[in-house]
Parts: structure tokens; C-alpha cells; sequence
């Protein structure tokens, strides 16, 4: 039996290799190819096409001819193509240009034939537009519309006759306007307000003038005259606008509650939900009355954002009776998370229960995780990364292989082709059990894709491969230039994991590019350059040398303290002044538990716990979590 399992891991071995060596050629050989697609008939053409026939992006080629050139005389192909490609992403970039090309031609029947269920609105209003034209009784089709049109923006034009038709059937009711005025001033689209207004009956219109000036201006809610019924569609305006207003102007906001407390009849409901964001903003802020508001806040209503202030509150004091007090009234499902077992130790050792304490810490210290390596410090015991690798056979190796969703993936990423790579990757993996997920993240990590396997990981829920969640990825070019800005090479890791978990391609919303999230801004101070291409910034390179410079000016700027810098590669360091200002001389777990961000305060534990990992693994013996908690965070 070994002997044959033997000869089955050469054999995969040699077959993967064969196939990797082959596919290197073929890769060449599909590049000319979709130059030459727009010439399809030419025998240079047919000539390239015909030697990828086993390769796996074949399919891409078909696609990409049968979208260059739409004709009705191609429908029976595409719908072929369709069929055999259901719900792949090779699918519906066909599927919807060939839906608009047939909504162009007004070929009613034949879109009916080929449209699929779709997050696109147009392209679902011509759908239910079609059956109409076809015949499906109104009451079938118009149910479907109040869930288009009950929305904070402005739908496409193709809607249009679909709304109207909906209305003269007499279902768009008084509920439906309020419904949508409402989504449009909360959160959506301002501009959609004055039409929505004008749907309301007369007497209510000032109603939709009042929500627009609120939500131009929460301070418009100050003057309670400007709501002369105090009914409940104005306490909901009212609710809107304090809840906004109370993290702009803390001051004004309690004042203008207070009154407004005594004139409108606030639902139980919208109390507990003003008392959250009072609760929320007033802690965050650090502000006199946040316990007041903190204690306002139902027991059943205890999110995880309230608990930590709460606890926060007297962190930042540093009462340890009655942090211990906070903490055993907390829920038993909560008391249990990592977090507050180690502020309750730390409670309980602070008051003198120095073995109670310290029972707890052992417990924590076996964890592989920031409480686990803070309570490893304070106990003076190395730190556990409790690494299990990940064990998987040649058979299985061999069996996922074969697949020709994950073929595409693993094609197109070795063509550089990230963002369609990773869609390929999504659709393969829904196909996958949980064994078979394992098996394609260690394939994804043997050839660099880093992120693909570290997020696989973290679905399944296996967390016990370090190597695998903690690649050295992209290893000799943050060793060089850490080592050149004399920084740690396991911070640059550590926020290079955390940041984009080794994406090259990653982008924010807020516009930080690549490996280490680097705003534009931040290239053009660190390079002195007016323009910033994305191509610059998204090359590896370039984008390892601008992070690890930055890193490197923060930390010169806080003096060496990498918390403080770490905090500012996040948050930006006008902001950790700002918090240094309101709540300084701390120890330096107590300082991190209570950053108002709670992106920042995750994101500077999420980099000391990886970065102590890194440490070990780039073979550093210094320790990252030594005497954390005794070090004092002061303003500088």
C-alpha cells in the first residue's frame, strides 16, 4: 500500500509539473490570441485557437468573440455557451450585453427566453415590462414593484412605464411615498427628496421640506417649533436628526433632548435607539455624562460596542474594583470572549487576587491570539502559536487539479489577471466541501496566491496552520527595505498581513492601494511628485519601499513608540494626537482597549499579535508583548 501511494505522489507530482511547464507555453500562445480574436476568421487565428483546445481559458476566447460582435444569426451559440456556463463568471458578462443588445432590437421573446434573475434594475424592469407586453396577468407581475421603487435613489428611466402603469393600478399607496421619503433621507440620495415631497398629500408636504433641511443640517432640529404637531412622523424626523446631531455638537444635542423630551412622545423604541448613539458618541468622546448614557442603554440592547465602553469608561480611570464590578454583570456569553477574561484578570490581580488572576492568565497564555500573548508576557511564559500544519494527500492534490473551475483561477492568476482570478476562485469554492476548500488553499499558497489562501482558511474556520495564515509572502523585498529604513521586517509583515493579507491588487474604498494600503496623497509627500500613477502603486516594489518609509517617519515621529505609529498608519496621526491629547499617561494595553476608532483599535492589536508571529518565524527572539502592560503611553 505504501509503495502504490508512492508511485501516486510521483505520478501527480510529474503531472502537475508536466502540466505547469506546458501551460507556460500555452499561456503565450492565449495572449496572441485575444490579440488576433478581432480577426476570428484568419487562419493565424484559428491556428492559436485550435492548440488551446485542452487549455483551460479557451473558454474566454469564445466569450470575448461571441461580446466583440453581436448578431440575432449568434443566438443559437451564445445560448449554448449560456447553458454550458451557468452561473460562472463566464457567464454574465455575455448574458447581460446580449440582454441589452436584445432590448435594443426589441426582441421581447427572445429576451424572456435568455434573462436570469439579476441585481441589475434596468435590466429587471425591461423583464417584467416584457411580460406585461406577453400577457402575464398585472397582479403577477405588478407585486414585484413596490421593492423596485421603495428605494433612497432614482431608478433607471426603463423603469418608468413600469412605475406608472404601477400606479394607475392604484398600488402605490401613502405608506409607499413615506416609505421612500424616509430611504431617501436617511442615508440615501437627498436630490430625490423634493420629487417624493410633491407625492405626499398637501397637508403632509411640509413634512418632506423639513426632512431635507435636516438632513442638510442636523441642527435644524434645535428650534422645536419647526415642528408644530409633535405627531409621530415629526418625532421620526426629530429621532433622525439627534442622532446625527449628537456626534457634531455633543453639547447642544443633550440640550435640545432634554426639551424635546418634554414635548414629543418618544416611542420606548426610539429612546433605547437615541440612547445608543448618545452612549456611543458621548464615550467615544470621552465626554462627562457617557456612564450616564452608558447606563441608559437596556440590558437586551448590549452590543458589543456598548460593552466596550462601558468597560472603557472605567479603564480609563483605572478603578479595578470596579472594572471587576462591569465585568460580572456583563451577560456569561460575553464574559467568556478573550477580552474580557483578560480584563478581568488583570482586574482581579490588581485588587490583590493575585492567584485567582493568575489561573485565568494560564488559561489565556495557551491561546494564539493578542490576550493570549498579553497574558503570556505578564506570566513571563513564551508565547504558544499552537501551529498545526495542514496535512493533505497526493490523491486529493490530484482529484481537485482535475477541476476546470479552479484550472481557470489558478490560469488567470498566473496571467496576472487578479480580480477575474479571484471571481473564478469564489465560484469554484462554492463548489467545494470544507476538505476540498483546504486542499485549494494549500494549492493557492504553494504558487503565491497568498490572500487566497489565507481567506479559505478563515471561511472553513482552520486556523491552526501558521504558515499557511502567516506566509512570508513577497519575503526579499520587505526584508530589504525594512532592513533599509531600519524597521522591524515583522512589523512590515504584520502590516503588510493586516492590511491586504499580501493582495497586491488590493484597493480601499477610501482610495489606499496595494500590499500596504498607500493613499496617493501619502506617495506624492513621501516621492515629492505631483501625479501618482495606480500603476506605480500597485507594483509590489514600489509599494513595499513607499510603506516601509512611512512606517518608518510615523514611528520617528512618536519617538520610537510603534503602538503610537502603528495607530497612525491607520488612523492617521493628526488623529492619535488628538486621542493622546484627551487620554494620555495610560498603560499601554489600557490605551490601545480605549481608542475611540474601533477600526484602529482592532487593526493595532491585529498588528502586535501578527507581528509576534512574524517574529518567530523570521527568527527574532525579542518579544513583541514584553511588558506592554506596564509600558505608559504619554503625550509627546
Amino acid at each position: 500500500m505504501k509503495r502504490f501511494l508512492a508511485i501516486v505522489a510521483i505520478f501527480s507530482s510529474v503531472l502537475i509539473n508536466a502540466y505547469a511547464d506546458e501551460n507556460i507555453l500555452l499561456r503565450k500562445d492565449f495572449i496572441k490570441a485575444e490579440k488576433q480574436l478581432w480577426k476570428a476568421n484568419s487562419s493565424t487565428y484559428q491556428a492559436l485557437y485550435n492548440r488551446l483546445h485542452f487549455y483551460p481559458l479557451q473558454p474566454y476566447l469564445d466569450q470575448k468573440r461571441l461580446m466583440h460582435r453581436m448578431r440575432l444569426s449568434s443566438a443559437k451559440e451564445i445560448a449554448q455557451f449560456l447553458e454550458k456556463y451557468q452561473g460562472t463568471p463566464l457567464d454574465w458578462p455575455l448574458r447581460s450585453k446580449w440582454l441589452n443588445y436584445l432590448v435594443k432590437r426589441n426582441r421581447q421573446s427572445m429576451f424572456l427566453a435568455f434573462y436570469q434573475p439579476t441585481s441589475d434594475v434596468e435590466l429587471t424592469c425591461y423583464h417584467l415590462r416584457y411580460q406585461l407586453n406577453k400577457g402575464v396577468s398585472e397582479q403577477q407581475v405588478l407585486s414585484n414593484v413596490a421593492r423596485l421603487w421603495v428605494v433612497g435613489k432614482s431608478q433607471p428611466k426603463a423603469c418608468d412605464p413600469l412605475f406608472e402603469r404601477w400606479q394607475k393600478a392604484g398600488l402605490r399607496t401613502e405608506k409607499h411615498v413615506w416609505q421612500r421619503l424616509t430611504k431617501a433621507a436617511d442615508g440615501g440620495k437627498h436630490t430625490l427628496i423634493p420629487y417624493l415631497t410633491s407625492l405626499l398629500p398637501e397637508q403632509e408636504q411640509y413634512l418632506g421640506r423639513l426632512w431635507h433641511k435636516v438632513r442638510r443640517d442636523p441642527s435644524y432640529i434645535t428650534r422645536l417649533s419647526r415642528f408644530p404637531k409633535k405627531n409621530l412622523k415629526e418625532s421620526m424626523i426629530y429621532s433622525y436628526g439627534i442622532k446625527r446631531l449628537i456626534w457634531r455638537d455633543q453639547n447642544r444635542a443633550l440640550k435640545s433632548y432634554q426639551q424635546a423630551q418634554q414635548v414629543f412622545q418618544f416611542s420606548d423604541q426610539q429612546q433605547q435607539q437615541i440612547a445608543l448613539k448618545f452612549a456611543l458618541a458621548l464615550a467615544s468622546k470621552n465626554h462627562q455624562q457617557a456612564p450616564q448614557w452608558l447606563e441608559k442603554v437596556d440590558a437586551k440592547n448590549l452590543t458589543g460596542n456598548i460593552v466596550q465602553w462601558k468597560i472603557a469608561d472605567v479603564l480609563r480611570q483605572q478603578n479595578w474594583q470596579e472594572i471587576k464590578l462591569e465585568l460580572d454583570s456583563l451577560p456569561e456569553h460575553l464574559q467568556q470572549s478573550h477580552k474580557w477574561q483578560y480584563w478581568y484578570a488583570r482586574s482581579l490581580i490588581a485588587i490583590g487576587e493575585q492567584s485567582a488572576g493568575n489561573q485565568i492568565m494560564e488559561s489565556l497564555a495557551e491561546k494564539r491570539h493578542y490576550y493570549g500573548f498579553l497574558a503570556a508576557s505578564i506570566l513571563g511564559k513564551p508565547m504558544n502559536l499552537q501551529n498545526k500544519p495542514l496535512q493533505v494527500t497526493e490523491q486529493e492534490r490530484l482529484a481537485l487539479f482535475k477541476d476546470s473551475a479552479g484550472k481557470r483561477a489558478f490560469e488567470l492568476f498566473h496571467l496576472g489577471r487578479f480580480w477575474l482570478a479571484r471571481k473564478e476562485w469564489n465560484y469554484w469554492l462554492n463548489q467545494l466541501n470544507d476538505r476540498q476548500k483546504l486542499v485549494a488553499a494549500k494549492l493557492a499558497n504553494e504558487i503565491g496566491w497568498f490572500d487566497r489562501a489565507i481567506f479559505t482558511l478563515a471561511q472553513v474556520g482552520y486556523l491552526d496552520d501558521v504558515d499557511l495564515r502567516f506566509p512570508l509572502a513577497f519575503n526579499e523585498e520587505i526584508n530589504l527595505q525594512a532592513n533599509k529604513q531600519a524597521i522591524s521586517p515583522a512589523w512590515a509583515f504584520a502590516i503588510t498581513r493586516r492590511e491586504s493579507s499580501f493582495m497586491s491588487d488590493a484597493h480601499s474604498a477610501v482610495g489606499a492601494k496595494g500590499l500596504m494600503q498607500v493613499m496617493p496623497n501619502t506617495a506624492k509627500f513621501l516621492t515629492r511628485r505631483k501625479k501618482i500613477s495606480n500603476k506605480y502603486l500597485l507594483d509590489s516594489e514600489n509599494n513595499i519601499n513607499l510603506g516601509t518609509r512611512y512606517l518608518k517617519k510615523l514611528l520617528d515621529r512618536h519617538q520610537g513608540n510603534q503602538v503610537l505609529a502603528t495607530a497612525a498608519y491607520n488612523a492617521g496621526p493628526s488623529r492619535v494626537k488628538k486621542w493622546l491629547k484627551s487620554a494620555s499617561s495610560l498603560p499601554a494595553d489600557i490605551w490601545i482597549e480605549t481608542i475611540p476608532f474601533k477600526e484602529t483599535r482592532e487593526y493595532v492589536k491585529s498588528v502586535l499579535a501578527y507581528q509576534q508571529i512574524y517574529q518567530e518565524k523570521v527568527g527574532k527572539s525579542s518579544q513583541v508583548f514584553d511588558n506592554l502592560h506596564s509600558k505608559i503611553i504619554s503625550q509627546l
